[in-house]
């Protein structure tokens, strides 16, 4: 994680104390790395995490508005604990050193209990640089039960857009793309019609808010453009939310034409060649 820090004390320096909360932020971009939306699905560990020990070890001090990196690994797993080692760095100089000490317990009654064998699998997975997640694609029959709870987070619940404008005829003929975790869980989908002979038209873009940030929407995007190529598209097309804007772009998407409104929200069509 890349961040710019100003908390500075009287030395124009970083408080000693804020390092422990730039390790502790940055275990939630590891989760969001592993794209395992914590809050919303601890509960399937029946477990929680719960810090045992926190420790820094200081080898220089950040100052104002410079740019720090912050790395944290899973060193190891035990049977009810975990230990997670980060640094803070200035380029390639170490500025702090820390240790998290987790313990995997009970919520009702905070005592330990082991690691469940998911979550050992997930964490060993991901510092051997394993993915994280995997597409699927299918008919509304295979994967609308999954694709649906996702948009119905996102556009629904999150946005507001109401249901009867939500669903549509098209998902019945759509090819659908659902992105799930390593623990089986659908985080992100997105849908490819045929717009006309030639064109392909994706639509229904949603990644769970929490795991924004991460690959998931790129590999949804990708996997649909590569699935419209192969059916010999030379273009697709989609109506992308103003603020996602960028996101596409950065993939290879130009605009086209004037912003518009759809279900209440600024749109821009944007579209992108497939070579051949």
């Amino acid at each position: 994680m890349r961040v710019r820090w100003a908390e500075i004390d009287a030395q124009k320096i970083v408080f000693n104390g804020h390092y422990l909360m730039y390790l502790d932020t940055t275990m939630g971009e590891y989760w969001r790395a592993l794209a395992f939306p914590y809050m919303d699905a601890v509960h399937t560990l029946e477990g929680d995490m719960y810090v045992k020990k926190a420790s820094l070890e200081y080898h220089a001090s950040a100052v104002c508005d410079e740019l720090i990196d912050v790395g944290m690994k899973c060193a190891r797993i035990g049977s009810s604990s975990m230990q997670f080692v980060g640094g803070i760095f200035r380029g390639d100089q170490l500025l702090v050193g820390g240790e998290l000490i987790y313990v995997f317990a009970d919520p009702a009654t905070q005592k330990s209990k082991p690691v469940p064998q998911r979550l050992r699998d997930m964490f060993e997975a991901f510092e051997a640089g394993k993915p994280m997640a995997e597409v699927k694609r299918g008919g509304w029959a295979d994967l609308g039960k999954d694709a649906g709870a996702v948009r119905a987070n996102v556009f629904i619940e999150e946005q507001g857009i109401p249901k009867e404008m939500e669903w549509d005829e098209a998902d019945n003929t759509a090819l659908h793309a659902v992105a799930y975790n390593r623990m089986g869980m659908a985080v992100a989908t997105g849908r490819l019609l045929q717009h006309e002979p030639g064109i392909g038209r994706i639509g229904r873009m949603a990644v769970l808010r929490v795991l924004r940030g991460s690959n998931l929407g790129k590999d949804i995007l990708l996997d649909l453009m590569a699935a419209a190529k192969a059916r010999g598209d030379s273009e697709v097309m989609l109506h992308a939310q103003t603020s996602a804007q960028g996101f596409y772009a950065r993939l290879g998407f130009q605009p086209r034409g004037p912003v518009f409104d759809e279900v209440g929200i600024p749109h821009q069509e944007m579209f992108a060649k497939l070579n051949g």
